[in-house]
């Protein structure tokens, strides 16, 4: 070989080389754009909310400065708990209560699809302990309720708020003992208690369990309202459904509710097929129970904290005892 055709030897492999660099340094690029891109869009999703009702796009910013209400048609979207605390709560005076309490699968439940000593990896549904992992990692609670103490202009009260996003803010065993243990301290301090509902019910997978918090939270609520004679609101949002509607969602001393939420104790199917008859369109809605005497005030989200104040401090009035004609 000549030296003239070393060197064209050398000039083609060295072209080779550069041309793949070039497209491999292309390639890497190209993907770390399409990276790029993918992220952005997953934050432009978390920027943007439809409506569930006109399906109108609703930058989230403006949502949550509007008490999550649509502008459009002014339809009451679902908050979760951190936001719904933020309504009546001063800002700094919140002092949570158990937040490290959380949900022991006792009875072991699993799925008919699934067998008890089966893999999760590789079963069609997950059983209740993944599905509370699940949950707590969404949310970023340990289950469907926040308790705590804090201040309403000044007045001291304990406040509960459920949170549909967890497990439709079901009723178990951790929910009724955070409340219990809510209204227990509420009446050693002479507090007036706040409890925001909005749950499906009590909670199918600790069976009886569940139900026996309806009796306990109940319990609880007869020593703080009769014997100690202290004050109990419930809020009732949409949905407030099943054994929540059945116990402490009904046992206020004032009942209020948001415009349009549904509230019921069984579904409109259920009852129809229970009946054997159609019912009405939009009678387990707030306006129309409303109508039937069932809740004391309607009261949109914008006005909630006015109201309570009001409410909190006509109850505070020293009252006057009436003059004994001798």
């Amino acid at each position: 070989m000549s030296i003239r055709e070393w060197f064209e030897d050398r000039r083609k492999i060295t072209g080779l080389l550069k041309n793949s660099v070039e497209r491999d340094s292309k390639d890497v690029n190209e993907m770390e754009r399409n990276k790029n891109l993918s992220i952005d869009y997953v934050k432009i999703n978390r920027l943007w909310v439809q409506c569930d009702n006109c399906e109108s796009l609703l930058y989230i910013r403006f949502l949550r400065e509007n008490k999550s209400v649509c502008e459009e048609c002014g339809y009451y979207l679902q908050m979760n708990s951190s936001d719904r605390i933020e309504l009546p709560i001063d800002r700094g005076t919140r002092h949570p209560m158990d937040e490290d309490m959380y949900t022991l699968d006792v009875l072991q439940f699993h799925s008919e699809n699934e067998p008890a000593h089966s893999d999760p990896l590789h079963s069609e549904d997950e059983s209740y302990k993944d599905h509370i992992t699940f949950c707590q990692i969404e949310t970023g609670l340990t289950d469907a309720i926040q308790t705590g103490i804090g201040q309403l202009n000044g007045l001291p009260i304990a406040l509960g708020v459920m949170d549909f996003k967890f497990m439709g803010g079901s009723m178990g065993s951790v929910v009724g003992e955070k409340i219990t243990r809510l209204i227990e301290r509420a009446t050693e301090e002479s507090l007036p208690v706040i409890m925001v509902c909005a749950s499906g019910g009590a909670r199918m997978q600790e069976g009886s369990f569940s139900s026996m918090q309806m009796a306990k939270i109940a319990s609880a609520l007869y020593i703080h309202q009769k014997d100690k004679r202290l004050l109990y609101v419930s809020i009732l949002t949409s949905p407030t459904t099943g054994g929540v509607t059945a116990s402490f969602g009904m046992l206020g001393d004032i009942i209020i509710a948001e415009p349009k939420a549904y509230i019921a104790f069984a579904g409109k199917r259920v009852i129809e097929q229970t009946l054997g008859q159609k019912v009405i369109e939009d009678f387990q809605v707030t306006e129309h129970l409303f109508g039937h005497g069932l809740f004391d005030l309607i009261v949109p989200r914008n006005l909630l904290k006015g109201v309570l104040s009001e409410l909190f401090q006509l109850y505070s009035l020293p009252r006057k005892e009436k003059k004994m004609n001798v």
